[in-house]
């Protein structure tokens, strides 16, 4: 079944949040850690972690949407 228009524009709009909040939240976990530890590194680890997650998130949401469009 086709979905509406507006079901895949409010879908797709989602996705264009999904990297910068995943890289926002990987960097303030980060931040918060290298301030509980005295630590000077963890907010680039977890920056990586977050930049990782949402391209993943990204990729994965991709390949299922093609995958339906597809059939």
């Amino acid at each position: 079944m086709k979905k509406p228009f507006v079901v895949l524009v409010g879908e797709y709009t989602s996705l264009a949040f999904l990297l910068p909040a995943a890289t926002c939240v990987g960097y303030v976990i980060g931040y918060f850690l290298d301030k509980k530890f005295g630590t000077h590194y963890l907010y680039l680890v977890f920056l990586l972690l977050g930049i990782a997650a949402g391209f993943l998130q990204l990729i994965r949401r991709l390949l299922r949407d093609s995958g339906e469009n597809g059939s």
